[in-house]
């Protein structure tokens, strides 16, 4: 899309103003509105946006340790550059229109820091090496009959879920909540998220959404809208949602996967089908999950960013504990399906929850894909049954310190991802730990407080 058409279109639907946003390091959507004469100017110009959005965390506390933008620099602005491809209509504001932002440090330099700059960079990679790539996100969330002056009010403990019940794939449950699913349905599918699949999970108030698959950078943008989009849905029906990874110790966590294939640079072969290969699979496909499984594991602290993610991590739950792989086995980090139909062979990544960056994880499974294709590397045998007892699979980090410490010290993630968005990256976890060291949580209260 270009100006005159963005502007035909724009005056065709009654629109009055635009919202710009862009995403932070932890996956927030930052922005604000803007008149019709301001969007012009920014479209010809670009924007100065004020990029403090990369020098605090999910909690608008200020990093002490980043060295991308702090109290050394001003927090000065940086240029952002409107991506018309990325135009949306909010059904909730039917006079507003939605579009995204990419940063950069100068007009010739993307900004380091920006994920999507970094999903960008990766797609490029793959372009280069005559791939295309396809790629489709899977969501779990938490519904509950709170809203957030509630939920803090009750400081997030004891919260009424939307419905009661363990009632994985329930039709009663769905049809209960009738008018909300197909709100939900109608209204991100007319955003410009396309939703191929709803359904309740196990736990009481969860739901699975599966968005269709597309291009690496549009499959990114609608898993992250999806999770803004939903958090004001739910509040127009006084409700709330959570994608933590891990709500309660009690029940399961909240999974985030990520299906990927390699096609041909026209885009009609998906090259991880062979039906005369093994398994179904070709020789490129093999090597990709090879990639995965040998940098899987030094990558986690970008699949898991959070103190919270860990808390997934324990047996008999769905999360993968090792770098694994097999066919059609969810006890798997990689779980391989090669059907119906050639089309359909891609490899569904499980060590992520959904409380991913879709952009940074994304980004780092295409990455870790292509350094096996490029290196020809050779997969563990694939694992039958309980993949956590599985032999030969790298053991992932259970804290993410210890991530930390994997992501640093490993030199071959340094080669497939760009140095300046790790050092930033790698900067804030380390902030992440630091804050919540510090903090004395109720466990810790109701342990100790008296007994000690």
């Amino acid at each position: 899309m270009d100006r005159q058409q963005l502007e035909s279109l724009l005056h065709e639907r009654g629109i009055r103003r635009v919202k710009l946003g862009g995403f932070d390091i932890d996956g927030v959507l930052r922005g604000k509105y803007i008149s019709l004469d301001k969007l012009w100017s920014a479209i010809d110009k670009g924007m100065g946006f004020c990029d403090v959005i990369f020098g605090w965390d999910v909690a608008d506390a200020l990093y002490d340790n980043a060295e991308v933008t702090g109290w050394h620099s001003g927090y000065p602005d940086v240029l952002s550059r409107i991506d018309l491809n990325t135009l949306r209509i909010l059904p909730s504001e039917p006079h507003t229109a939605q579009l995204l932002i990419d940063f950069y440090q100068t007009p010739k330099h993307p900004h380091p820091a920006c994920p999507r700059n970094l999903l960008k960079s990766v797609i490029a990679r793959l372009g280069a090496a005559g791939f295309h790539a396809e790629v489709g996100v899977e969501l779990e969330f938490w519904i509950f009959r709170e809203t957030p002056e509630s939920m803090r009010a009750k400081n997030y403990t004891n919260l009424t879920p939307l419905t009661p019940g363990m009632c994985g794939y329930s039709w009663v449950r769905s049809g209960q909540q009738v008018r909300l699913l197909e709100d939900l349905f109608d209204q991100l599918t007319a955003f410009g998220i396309d939703l191929e699949g709803l359904h309740t999970e196990t736990g009481p108030g969860v739901y699975e959404v599966a968005i269709r698959h597309a291009d690496p950078l549009r499959a990114a943008d609608m898993a992250a809208l999806f999770k803004s989009a939903l958090k004001v849905l739910c509040a127009r029906h006084e409700l709330s949602v959570t994608f933590m990874a891990k709500w309660n110790n009690a029940l399961p966590g909240s999974s985030g996967h990520i299906h990927q294939s390699l096609w041909n640079a026209e885009r009609d072969r998906n090259l991880f089908a062979d039906p005369k290969g093994e398994h179904g699979l070709s020789a490129l496909a093999h090597h990709y999950i090879g990639g995965l499984c040998a940098l899987s594991p030094a990558m986690t602290a970008l699949f898991a960013p959070t103190i919270n993610s860990y808390k997934r991590y324990v047996p008999g739950m769905w999360a993968p504990m090792t770098a694994s792989w097999g066919v059609e086995n969810r006890t798997c980090a990689m779980r391989a399906i090669t059907g119906p139909g050639p089309n359909a062979s891609r490899l569904e990544f499980r060590q992520t929850a959904a409380d991913l960056n879709p952009y940074i994880s994304i980004a780092a499974c295409l990455a870790a894909g292509l350094h096996g294709v490029t290196q020809a590397i050779t997969p563990p045998p694939p694992a039958g049954g309980d993949a956590t007892q599985a032999s030969g699979a790298k053991p992932f980090p259970t804290t993410l310190p210890a991530a930390i410490a994997a992501l640093r010290n490993d030199e071959t993630v340094r080669q497939v991802l760009p140095e300046a968005f790790l050092d930033h990256y790698i900067r804030t976890r380390e902030f992440e730990v630091r804050q919540f060291e510090r903090d004395v949580t109720d466990w810790e209260l109701g342990r100790y407080f008296e007994a000690i």
